[in-house]
């Protein structure tokens, strides 16, 4: 994707070493765009934690590098043990995490020592790979649900609903839920984007606003209580948003408010679809509601809010009262049957154990 006219991914080898590892610090934008380089797993599981990197697809790319810059420092069995259990510890929710960790360890358990290192990063690149060829179906697969709603309603934009970011910056490149999106803008659909802020991170409009508008694609940020009224008054065609976690029964672990979302649209007649690769999905677990862990973030996060001044700066304050105690669950759970159904990268299916079974028989 582009910012200002360069081409970037959101997690690349470093040019001039060829080894570490470059990251977009997702906790500086959309005020400032910095890069950081990893040069330890200790670093990458940090960078993780802190949301540096954040969305289920990017961090899988971001442990699996991590894997990487420890077998540097020790390839023996007993360090790459340590480091891929140092790495499955930041993040419980997105499958991906450990989906990308066991692809690594399936590997490297198998190589001698001596042969890691160069065995890891290969295997790390082919997973970044495999994810942007991923998204980019996803992409295409999805463009028809926009395309539909053009062809029924000529003229007009098509208005999509979103929540949190699932973008590029969500992933190695081109995004999940918002990948259709961009698929239609580069067909010349006119599209407008719904973006929910989506407290307390406010990923949507840090982040999903960012990253649109670097792109040139129409988007109006909403507060997250805004998206049953704009259903209910007919602004919203369609609602897609990505996902950290998909049982095999078709139950959504997504950002916290995704389920709120899809009890409107299911009120109001708005179909609501999830886009998520097959790694994100969770062929272990049957009830999301009762099996998905749900991780539960800092107090800071719910009680503080970060802008930028009026003189430029960029502060944070807290809008709780002393005292006041705060929850902060990450993520909640949309049962399968909110969703009107899912894109993937081998095509949409209905959100059900039948529909997903017929995209991956091999499950």
């Amino acid at each position: 994707m582009q910012i200002d006219g360069r081409a970037y991914r959101t997690i690349w080898l470093d040019p001039e070493d060829g080894w570490s590892i470059r990251i977009i610090d997702q906790t500086k934008l959309p005020w400032a765009l910095e890069i950081v380089r990893l040069t330890t797993a200790t670093e990458a599981a940090h960078a993780i934690r802190a949301m540096l990197v954040r969305g289920a697809p990017l961090i899988g790319a971001t442990a699996a590098y991590g894997l990487c810059l420890g077998l540097r420092v020790d390839p023996g069995t007993a360090a790459m043990e340590a480091a891929a259990a140092q790495l499955a510890a930041t993040r419980p929710t997105a499958v991906n995490l450990r989906w990308a960790l066991d692809r690594m360890l399936t590997v490297l358990r198998n190589t001698a020592p001596a042969e890691r290192v160069a065995i890891a990063y290969a295997e790390a690149a082919r997973i970044a790979d495999e994810d942007v060829a991923q998204n980019q179906a996803i992409g295409r697969h999805g463009l028809g649900l926009i395309a539909a709603v053009a062809r029924a309603r000529p003229g007009s934009p098509v208005n999509v609903l979103t929540h949190c970011n699932a973008g590029w910056l969500a992933t190695v490149d081109w995004g999940t839920a918002i990948a259709p999106i961009y698929a239609a803008h580069a067909a010349g659909i006119p599209v407008h984007v719904w973006v929910d802020e989506t407290r307390p991170r406010n990923q949507g409009a840090a982040l999903t606003a960012y990253e649109l508008g670097k792109h040139g694609v129409a988007h109006t940020v909403v507060a997250d209580n805004a998206g049953g009224h704009l259903m209910q008054h007919g602004k919203v065609d369609l609602a897609i948003v990505g996902a950290d976690r998909v049982t095999r029964r078709g139950d959504v672990a997504n950002k916290i408010g995704t389920y709120l979302k899809a009890l409107a649209a299911q009120d109001t007649g708005v179909k609501f679809h999830v886009a998520v690769p097959s790694s994100s999905i969770d062929w272990t677990l049957a009830d999301g509601i009762a099996e998905i862990p749900i991780e539960e973030r800092a107090e800071a996060e719910v009680a503080t809010l970060t802008g930028r001044a009026p003189d430029g700066t960029v502060t944070t304050v807290r809008v709780v009262p002393d005292g006041s105690a705060a929850a902060n669950p990450a993520f909640d759970v949309t049962p399968a049957r909110l969703v009107t159904g899912f894109i993937t990268e081998r095509g949409c299916c209905p959100a059900s154990a039948a529909g997903l079974a017929g995209l991956f028989p091999e499950h």
